[in-house]
C-alpha cells in the first residue's frame, strides 16, 4: 500500500511515518505538512490513499482535497477531532475520519485500526476507480458502439498478471512453460527465481533463445511491464509490483528489503505484491523448488480471490515449495508441468 502523508506538527509526521513504515506492506512515498504542499507529487507518483491530519477547515485545503478525491480518485483517510467533523461535514462526503488522539495516544491499538482504515479504503477505491475507468471507456471510447457494461465489467474481472516463482530445477521448468504459451500471450509474465549472483543475466538470454515465442528481460526498476514479455527478477533483488496503470498494466519495483527466510529475490515478495494490487486479477504458477517460499504468497493470492497453479510431484525436480503451497491452502490446482501451459491458456481465455 504507497501511502502519502500529510501532518503540520512535524513530530506527529514521524511518529505516523514510523510506525507505518514497520509494515512490510506499506510504502511511504512523501509526506508534507498539507496535501496541497503535494499535489504535484500525487500527480506523479499515483498513492493508494492518503493520510491526513491537517486542517481541512482552510479553503486551500479543500480544494486541495476536493481535487485528490473528485478528479485524482484517491482515498483520504482524515485525523480530526469530532468538532471537527461536525464543523466539515461537507467536505468529509467521500473522506473518512478517525477520531485524531493527543500526543501519547499513539498507540499499538491505534495503529491497528488505523492500518485496517487504510486497507479497507484502498480496496473500496479499487473497486471503484474500476468502475470508473470502466465509465470512461463507455462514455470517451466507444460510445457509438453499445458495448454491453457487463461485458466490460467481465473483462476487468479477468486475469491482467500472470507471476511465476521457481527454485531448484526452474530454469527448465519455467522453459517448458513458457514455451507452451505461444505466440502474443495477453499478459505481462514477472518471474522470480532464486538463483546466485552473476548468473541471472545468462539464465534471462538462455531463457529469451529457448522461448522464441516470448521476449525475456531482466526486470529494470520503475519499469512499465508489457503484455508476452517476461520480468526476471535479478539476483539479490526481490521483484514487486509497486503499482497499476490505469490501463491495467504493472509498474515494477526492484527492491533491497531485506531477504525473506534468507531469499532475495523470494517468490512470496513478488506474489504477495500481485494479490495486493490485481486481487482477483492475479494468476500465478508456483514450481518446482526446496523450501516454502511462495507458499505464503500462493495463499494471499488465493484468499484475494485470484488463482494459483502449483506443479505436481512427479514432474519436480524438488517437491519442496509446491507441497508447502498445497499444505498451507493456496494451491487452486495441482498440475503436472506439461499440463500448465494448456491450463493458463484456458483460464486466461475464459
Amino acid at each position: 500500500m504507497r501511502i502519502m502523508v500529510c501532518e503540520p506538527s512535524a513530530v506527529v509526521r514521524t511518529i505516523l511515518e514510523n510506525n507505518l513504515s514497520k509494515n512490510p506492506d506499506i510504502e511511504i512515498l512523501a509526506s508534507a505538512s498539507y496535501c496541497n504542499k503535494l499535489l504535484k507529487q500525487i500527480k506523479d507518483q499515483t498513492p493508494d490513499i492518503i493520510l491526513s491530519g491537517a486542517d481541512f477547515g482552510d479553503e486551500i485545503e479543500k480544494k486541495a482535497l476536493k481535487t485528490i478525491t473528485d478528479e485524482l480518485n484517491i482515498p483520504v483517510v482524515i485525523l480530526c477531532s469530532m468538532q471537527d467533523k461536525l464543523n466539515n461535514a461537507a467536505v468529509l462526503k467521500k473522506i473518512v475520519c478517525l477520531e485524531k488522539p493527543n500526543l501519547h495516544g499513539y498507540t499499538e491499538d491505534f495503529f491497528s485500526l488505523l492500518l485496517k482504515t487504510l486497507s479497507d479504503n484502498v480496496k473500496k477505491a479499487d473497486k471503484k476507480e474500476r468502475i470508473d475507468v470502466v465509465n470512461n471507456m463507455i462514455r470517451d471510447s466507444v460510445p457509438e458502439m453499445g458495448i454491453k457494461k457487463s461485458r466490460i465489467i467481465e473483462d476487468l474481472e479477468s486475469y491482467k498478471v500472470l507471476c511465476i516463482g521457481a527454485s531448484t530445477g526452474g530454469p527448465t521448468a519455467v522453459s517448458e512453460v513458457l514455451s507452451g504459451l505461444g505466440e502474443n500471450f495477453p499478459l505481462p509474465i514477472l518471474y522470480a527465481q532464486h538463483i546466485d549472483i552473476n548468473k541471472d543475466k545468462n539464465l534471462a538470454q538462455w531463457l529469451d533463445g529457448v522461448c522464441s515465442n516470448l521476449t525475456v528481460k531482466l526486470a529494470e526498476d520503475g519499469e512499465k511491464a508489457q503484455a508476452g514479455t517476461v520480468y526476471m527478477a535479478p539476483a539479490d533483488k526481490h521483484l514487486i509490483v509497486n503499482y497499476v496503470n490505469n490501463d491495467f498494466s504493472p509498474v515494477l519495483k526492484l527492491s533491497d528489503e531485506e531477504p525473506e527466510h534468507f531469499l532475495r529475490p523470494a517468490v512470496n515478495k513478488l506474489f504477495r505484491s500481485a494479490a495486493q494490487k490485481y486481487k482477483a486479477g492475479t494468476l500465478a504458477i508456483l514450481l518446482t523448488g526446496m523450501g516454502s517460499d511462495g507458499a505464503d504468497g500462493c495463499k494471499q493470492i488465493c484468499d484475494n480471490g485470484g488463482w494459483t497453479i502449483v506443479e505436481d510431484k512427479s514432474t519436480c525436480a524438488v517437491f519442496g515449495m509446491p507441497a508447502a503451497a498445497i499444505e498451507s491452502g493456496g494451491a487452486k490446482e495441482v498440475l503436472p508441468r506439461n499440463q500448465i501451459a494448456k491450463r493458463i491458456l484456458e483460464l486466461v481465455a475464459k
